[in-house]
Protein backbone atom coordinates (compact mmCIF):
# COMPACT_ATOMS: atom_id res chain seq x y z
CA UNK A 1 0.00 0.00 0.00
CA UNK A 2 2.84 2.40 0.84
CA UNK A 3 4.43 1.72 -2.55
CA UNK A 4 1.16 2.41 -4.34
CA UNK A 5 0.66 5.64 -2.39
CA UNK A 6 4.19 6.77 -3.18
CA UNK A 7 3.73 6.01 -6.87
CA UNK A 8 0.40 7.84 -6.93
CA UNK A 9 1.94 10.87 -5.25
CA UNK A 10 4.83 10.87 -7.70
CA UNK A 11 2.43 10.64 -10.64
CA UNK A 12 0.41 13.60 -9.37
CA UNK A 13 3.61 15.63 -8.93
CA UNK A 14 4.84 14.80 -12.43
CA UNK A 15 1.46 15.58 -14.00
CA UNK A 16 1.23 18.85 -12.08
CA UNK A 17 4.71 19.92 -13.18
CA UNK A 18 3.97 18.95 -16.78
CA UNK A 19 0.70 20.91 -16.76
CA UNK A 20 2.42 23.98 -15.33
CA UNK A 21 5.30 23.75 -17.78
CA UNK A 22 2.76 23.53 -20.60
CA UNK A 23 1.64 27.06 -19.75
CA UNK A 24 4.82 28.32 -21.43
CA UNK A 25 4.00 26.68 -24.74
CA UNK A 26 3.49 29.22 -27.52
CA UNK A 27 4.07 32.07 -25.05
CA UNK A 28 5.94 35.15 -26.20
CA UNK A 29 5.09 37.93 -23.73
CA UNK A 30 4.93 37.46 -19.96
CA UNK A 31 3.59 40.34 -17.85
CA UNK A 32 4.55 40.39 -14.16
CA UNK A 33 2.35 42.40 -11.79
CA UNK A 34 2.89 43.17 -8.14
CA UNK A 35 3.88 45.69 -5.49
CA UNK A 36 7.25 47.10 -4.36
CA UNK A 37 8.76 43.62 -4.08
CA UNK A 38 7.99 43.03 -7.74
CA UNK A 39 9.07 46.54 -8.70
CA UNK A 40 12.46 45.82 -7.09
CA UNK A 41 12.64 43.13 -9.72
CA UNK A 42 15.26 40.68 -8.49
CA UNK A 43 13.00 37.64 -8.47
CA UNK A 44 11.68 38.66 -11.89
CA UNK A 45 15.24 38.88 -13.23
CA UNK A 46 16.05 35.49 -11.72
CA UNK A 47 12.99 33.92 -13.31
CA UNK A 48 13.81 35.51 -16.67
CA UNK A 49 17.36 34.15 -16.37
CA UNK A 50 15.91 30.70 -15.83
CA UNK A 51 13.85 31.09 -19.00
CA UNK A 52 17.01 32.01 -20.92
CA UNK A 53 18.85 28.99 -19.55
CA UNK A 54 16.06 26.47 -20.07
CA UNK A 55 14.73 27.79 -23.37
CA UNK A 56 17.82 29.16 -25.17
CA UNK A 57 16.16 28.98 -28.59
CA UNK A 58 13.16 31.04 -27.53
CA UNK A 59 12.94 34.78 -26.96
CA UNK A 60 10.49 35.56 -24.19
CA UNK A 61 9.62 39.18 -23.49
CA UNK A 62 9.23 39.54 -19.73
CA UNK A 63 7.69 42.87 -18.74
CA UNK A 64 7.92 43.74 -15.06
CA UNK A 65 5.11 46.19 -14.35
CA UNK A 66 5.33 46.08 -10.56
CA UNK A 67 4.43 49.29 -8.69
CA UNK A 68 5.49 50.04 -5.13
CA UNK A 69 2.75 50.33 -2.48
CA UNK A 70 0.15 48.85 -4.84
CA UNK A 71 -2.73 46.60 -3.85
CA UNK A 72 -5.08 44.40 -5.84
CA UNK A 73 -7.78 45.13 -3.26
CA UNK A 74 -8.02 48.86 -3.97
CA UNK A 75 -7.59 49.63 -0.27
CA UNK A 76 -5.37 52.16 1.43
CA UNK A 77 -4.83 53.13 5.04
CA UNK A 78 -5.37 56.67 6.21
CA UNK A 79 -2.36 58.95 5.90
CA UNK A 80 -0.45 56.49 3.72
CA UNK A 81 3.01 57.81 2.83
CA UNK A 82 2.52 60.66 5.27
CA UNK A 83 -0.59 61.74 3.43
CA UNK A 84 1.25 62.36 0.15
CA UNK A 85 -0.74 59.77 -1.81
CA UNK A 86 -3.02 56.77 -1.22
CA UNK A 87 -1.90 53.29 -2.13
CA UNK A 88 -2.25 52.79 -5.88
CA UNK A 89 -4.90 50.34 -7.07
CA UNK A 90 -3.87 47.84 -9.75
CA UNK A 91 -7.25 48.13 -11.39
CA UNK A 92 -6.84 51.85 -12.02
CA UNK A 93 -4.08 51.05 -14.55
CA UNK A 94 -4.65 47.42 -15.48
CA UNK A 95 -6.58 48.03 -18.70
CA UNK A 96 -3.89 50.41 -19.99
CA UNK A 97 -1.15 47.92 -19.18
CA UNK A 98 -2.92 45.00 -20.85
CA UNK A 99 -3.61 47.00 -24.00
CA UNK A 100 0.03 48.07 -24.29
CA UNK A 101 1.68 44.74 -23.49
CA UNK A 102 -0.84 42.23 -24.92
CA UNK A 103 0.57 39.36 -22.84
CA UNK A 104 -0.29 35.71 -23.29
CA UNK A 105 0.70 34.98 -19.68
CA UNK A 106 0.37 37.10 -16.53
CA UNK A 107 2.16 36.36 -13.25
CA UNK A 108 0.62 38.37 -10.40
CA UNK A 109 1.91 38.53 -6.83
CA UNK A 110 -0.28 40.52 -4.43
CA UNK A 111 -1.29 40.41 -0.78
CA UNK A 112 1.51 42.00 1.22
CA UNK A 113 -0.14 45.43 1.16
CA UNK A 114 -3.73 44.28 0.72
CA UNK A 115 -4.37 43.58 4.40
CA UNK A 116 -3.10 47.10 5.19
CA UNK A 117 -0.89 45.60 7.94
CA UNK A 118 -3.94 45.18 10.18
CA UNK A 119 -5.56 42.08 11.74
CA UNK A 120 -7.67 39.82 9.55
CA UNK A 121 -10.91 41.55 8.64
CA UNK A 122 -13.80 40.22 6.55
CA UNK A 123 -14.20 43.43 4.56
CA UNK A 124 -10.51 43.69 3.66
CA UNK A 125 -10.35 39.98 2.92
CA UNK A 126 -13.33 40.23 0.56
CA UNK A 127 -11.72 43.19 -1.21
CA UNK A 128 -8.65 41.04 -1.80
CA UNK A 129 -10.76 38.20 -3.19
CA UNK A 130 -12.71 40.59 -5.41
CA UNK A 131 -9.50 42.09 -6.73
CA UNK A 132 -8.13 38.70 -7.75
CA UNK A 133 -11.40 37.78 -9.47
CA UNK A 134 -11.44 41.14 -11.26
CA UNK A 135 -7.89 40.51 -12.52
CA UNK A 136 -8.94 37.14 -13.93
CA UNK A 137 -11.87 38.68 -15.78
CA UNK A 138 -9.64 41.36 -17.31
CA UNK A 139 -7.08 38.75 -18.34
CA UNK A 140 -9.72 36.56 -20.01
CA UNK A 141 -11.02 39.60 -21.87
CA UNK A 142 -7.53 40.13 -23.30
CA UNK A 143 -6.91 36.45 -24.02
CA UNK A 144 -4.28 35.97 -21.31
CA UNK A 145 -3.77 33.24 -18.71
CA UNK A 146 -3.10 34.32 -15.12
CA UNK A 147 -0.78 32.56 -12.69
CA UNK A 148 -1.59 33.89 -9.23
CA UNK A 149 1.25 33.93 -6.69
CA UNK A 150 0.57 33.94 -2.95
CA UNK A 151 2.35 36.77 -1.11
CA UNK A 152 5.82 36.45 0.39
CA UNK A 153 6.18 35.94 4.11
CA UNK A 154 5.95 38.83 6.56
CA UNK A 155 8.79 38.15 9.00
CA UNK A 156 7.71 39.34 12.43
CA UNK A 157 11.22 38.66 13.78
CA UNK A 158 9.78 36.62 16.64
CA UNK A 159 8.00 39.55 18.28
CA UNK A 160 5.04 38.79 20.52
CA UNK A 161 1.51 39.97 19.84
CA UNK A 162 -0.19 40.41 16.48
CA UNK A 163 1.66 38.78 13.59
CA UNK A 164 0.64 40.13 10.16
CA UNK A 165 1.87 36.93 8.55
CA UNK A 166 -1.27 35.25 9.89
CA UNK A 167 -3.28 37.51 7.58
CA UNK A 168 -1.07 36.66 4.62
CA UNK A 169 -1.42 33.00 5.50
CA UNK A 170 -5.22 33.29 5.35
CA UNK A 171 -5.06 35.12 2.02
CA UNK A 172 -2.71 32.47 0.67
CA UNK A 173 -4.89 29.58 1.84
CA UNK A 174 -7.90 31.07 0.05
CA UNK A 175 -5.91 31.68 -3.13
CA UNK A 176 -4.59 28.11 -3.16
CA UNK A 177 -8.14 26.81 -2.64
CA UNK A 178 -9.09 28.39 -5.96
CA UNK A 179 -7.10 25.69 -7.73
CA UNK A 180 -10.30 23.68 -7.37
CA UNK A 181 -11.91 26.26 -9.67
CA UNK A 182 -9.18 25.80 -12.26
CA UNK A 183 -6.98 28.72 -11.17
CA UNK A 184 -3.22 28.51 -11.64
CA UNK A 185 -1.71 29.29 -8.22
CA UNK A 186 1.89 29.24 -6.97
CA UNK A 187 2.01 28.87 -3.20
CA UNK A 188 5.10 30.99 -2.67
CA UNK A 189 4.04 31.89 0.87
CA UNK A 190 4.00 28.31 2.12
CA UNK A 191 7.28 27.41 0.43
CA UNK A 192 9.06 30.53 1.66
CA UNK A 193 7.68 30.02 5.18
CA UNK A 194 9.03 26.47 5.26
CA UNK A 195 12.51 27.58 4.15
CA UNK A 196 12.64 30.42 6.67
CA UNK A 197 11.39 28.26 9.53
CA UNK A 198 14.03 25.63 8.75
CA UNK A 199 16.80 28.24 8.82
CA UNK A 200 15.45 29.84 12.00
CA UNK A 201 15.67 26.47 13.73
CA UNK A 202 19.45 26.73 13.34
CA UNK A 203 19.73 30.52 13.51
CA UNK A 204 16.81 32.04 15.47
CA UNK A 205 17.61 35.57 14.26
CA UNK A 206 17.99 34.59 10.61
CA UNK A 207 15.95 36.75 8.23
CA UNK A 208 15.82 37.74 4.58
CA UNK A 209 13.60 40.73 5.44
CA UNK A 210 15.26 43.18 7.79
CA UNK A 211 12.26 45.51 7.58
CA UNK A 212 9.91 42.50 7.87
CA UNK A 213 8.56 43.07 4.33
CA UNK A 214 11.14 43.53 1.57
CA UNK A 215 13.32 40.48 0.80
CA UNK A 216 17.06 40.74 0.25
CA UNK A 217 18.82 38.97 -2.62
CA UNK A 218 18.44 35.55 -0.97
CA UNK A 219 14.75 36.22 -0.33
CA UNK A 220 14.22 37.11 -3.98
CA UNK A 221 15.98 33.89 -4.98
CA UNK A 222 13.56 32.00 -2.71
CA UNK A 223 10.69 33.67 -4.54
CA UNK A 224 12.14 32.81 -7.94
CA UNK A 225 12.64 29.22 -6.80
CA UNK A 226 8.89 28.90 -6.22
CA UNK A 227 8.16 30.12 -9.74
CA UNK A 228 10.79 27.87 -11.27
CA UNK A 229 9.48 24.84 -9.37
CA UNK A 230 5.94 25.57 -10.50
CA UNK A 231 7.03 25.60 -14.13
CA UNK A 232 8.47 22.13 -13.79
CA UNK A 233 12.18 22.45 -12.91
CA UNK A 234 13.09 21.43 -9.38
CA UNK A 235 16.74 20.79 -10.28
CA UNK A 236 17.50 24.45 -10.96
CA UNK A 237 16.06 25.43 -7.59
CA UNK A 238 18.85 23.46 -5.91
CA UNK A 239 21.36 26.07 -7.10
CA UNK A 240 22.66 28.19 -4.25
CA UNK A 241 22.65 31.46 -6.15
CA UNK A 242 20.93 32.80 -9.28
CA UNK A 243 24.31 33.63 -10.82
CA UNK A 244 24.69 29.86 -11.24
CA UNK A 245 21.87 29.98 -13.80
CA UNK A 246 23.80 32.04 -16.35
CA UNK A 247 26.86 33.54 -14.70
CA UNK A 248 27.04 37.08 -13.34
CA UNK A 249 27.68 39.03 -16.59
CA UNK A 250 24.71 37.45 -18.37
CA UNK A 251 22.50 37.86 -15.29
CA UNK A 252 23.40 41.56 -15.19
CA UNK A 253 22.39 41.87 -18.86
CA UNK A 254 19.04 40.19 -18.10
CA UNK A 255 18.52 42.70 -15.28
CA UNK A 256 19.28 45.58 -17.64
CA UNK A 257 16.73 44.22 -20.11
CA UNK A 258 14.15 43.91 -17.35
CA UNK A 259 14.71 47.54 -16.34
CA UNK A 260 14.32 48.76 -19.93
CA UNK A 261 10.89 47.18 -20.23
CA UNK A 262 9.88 48.18 -16.70
CA UNK A 263 10.62 51.87 -17.22
CA UNK A 264 9.01 51.81 -20.65
CA UNK A 265 5.70 50.27 -19.57
CA UNK A 266 5.41 52.78 -16.74
CA UNK A 267 6.24 55.66 -19.09
CA UNK A 268 3.53 54.50 -21.48
CA UNK A 269 0.83 53.81 -18.88
CA UNK A 270 1.56 56.44 -16.20
CA UNK A 271 0.77 54.76 -12.86
CA UNK A 272 -0.50 57.27 -10.32
CA UNK A 273 2.10 56.52 -7.67
CA UNK A 274 4.87 59.16 -7.59
CA UNK A 275 8.46 58.02 -8.01
CA UNK A 276 7.91 55.02 -10.28
CA UNK A 277 10.86 54.77 -12.75
CA UNK A 278 9.77 55.85 -16.24
CA UNK A 279 11.75 56.15 -19.46
CA UNK A 280 11.36 55.42 -23.15
CA UNK A 281 8.74 53.34 -24.93
CA UNK A 282 8.14 49.64 -25.36
CA UNK A 283 9.52 50.02 -28.87
CA UNK A 284 12.76 51.58 -27.63
CA UNK A 285 12.94 48.93 -24.90
CA UNK A 286 12.66 46.20 -27.53
CA UNK A 287 15.49 47.84 -29.46
CA UNK A 288 17.64 47.98 -26.33
CA UNK A 289 16.79 44.37 -25.54
CA UNK A 290 17.93 43.36 -29.00
CA UNK A 291 21.30 44.99 -28.37
CA UNK A 292 21.62 43.01 -25.13
CA UNK A 293 20.83 39.71 -26.86
CA UNK A 294 24.45 38.88 -27.66
CA UNK A 295 25.40 39.29 -23.99
CA UNK A 296 22.39 37.28 -22.82
CA UNK A 297 22.22 34.49 -25.40
CA UNK A 298 25.79 34.51 -26.69
CA UNK A 299 24.66 35.31 -30.25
Amino acid sequence: MKTLSLMAGLLVTVCFASASEALLKDIKTILVLGDSITQAGQYVTNFDAWLVRNYPERRFTVINAGVASETISGLSEENHAGGRFPRPDLHERLERVLKKTQPELIIACYGMNCGIYQPLDDKRFQAYKNGQIKLRKAAIKHGAVVVHVTPPVYDNHGNSGFDYDEVLGAYSKWLVSQREQGWHVIDLHREMRAKLDARKQEEPKFTVQRDKVHPNALGHWMMAQSLITYFGDEESTKLEDPTELLGKPRLVAVKQRMQLYQRAIHAETQPKRPGVPQEGTLQSAASGAQQLSIQIYGR
